[in-house]
């Protein structure tokens, strides 16, 4: 099952969810909402068409995060974390079934409306802060808080999604020696200079993720006088 979008739309993964819509997609693959044809519910499942372009050690790397991402967000039972479901492998490469959240990513927002207004910040803020403390409570670091990882829902609520780079308290490690993973304009210097992270870490992320939610920019991307 490869091919376009359109293509896809209709098909059948592992026998049991059925592909709707494209809703997103990054670097690393494509999220689709889908309908769950044995629990009868609409899932959104992340296909990490990333596997298809790499070798087969990094595609045992990347299956690897993929069961690591369903792990990490397993051990933290709070209503600001998307639920995941399950996680499998179909066509070559891994999916992840997860909550379908009805709206759009905070990325989504600030692109939409250029900044968003100090108090709604203050509270989308407040919950991915309750979120993170929930995962750093479960022994799980995020590493990859940002705009497009927020994801705002139409029913209010505010929900910290993908933990495809997470780290878990007592793990191996499944990164390369050295390597640094997250997004350049939220990593908090220690990351940066290439120490180990911590939860103040994915505090300095939220941080950034705010002032970019309210400035419109990267705090990173002004330019100096």
């Amino acid at each position: 099952m490869r091919g376009n979008v359109n293509q896809m739309q209709g098909s059948l993964v592992a026998g049991r969810y059925r592909l709707g819509e494209s809703i997103g997609s990054g670097g690393m693959g494509r999220v689709w909402r889908a309908h769950d044809e044995v629990l009868h519910r609409d899932v959104a499942i992340k296909e990490l068409t990333a596997a298809l372009y790499v070798s087969d050690s990094e595609q045992a790397m990347l299956l690897a995060r993929t069961r690591a991402e369903a792990r990490a967000a397993a051990r933290i039972n709070h209503s600001a974390v998307v639920t995941v479901h399950d996680v499998l492998e179909h066509d070559g490469r891994p999916w992840i079934v997860m909550e379908l959240v009805e709206g759009h990513s905070l990325a989504d927002a600030v692109k939409e409306r250029e900044r968003v207004e100090p108090r709604e910040a203050a509270r989308i803020g407040l919950w991915v802060l309750r979120a993170l403390r929930a995962a750093h409570s479960a022994g799980v670091l995020h590493r990859d808080v940002k705009p497009g990882n927020v994801l705002l829902g139409r029913d209010g609520r505010v929900l910290l999604t993908d933990f495809g780079i997470a780290q878990i308290e007592g793990d191996t490690a499944i990164t390369r020696t050295g390597e640094v993973v997250g997004s350049v304009d939220y990593l908090a210097p220690e990351r940066v200079r290439g120490h180990d992270p911590g939860p103040s870490s994915d505090l300095w992320a939220l941080g950034a993720t705010l002032y970019t939610a309210v400035e419109g920019r990267s705090p990173f991307r002004r330019t100096s006088p």
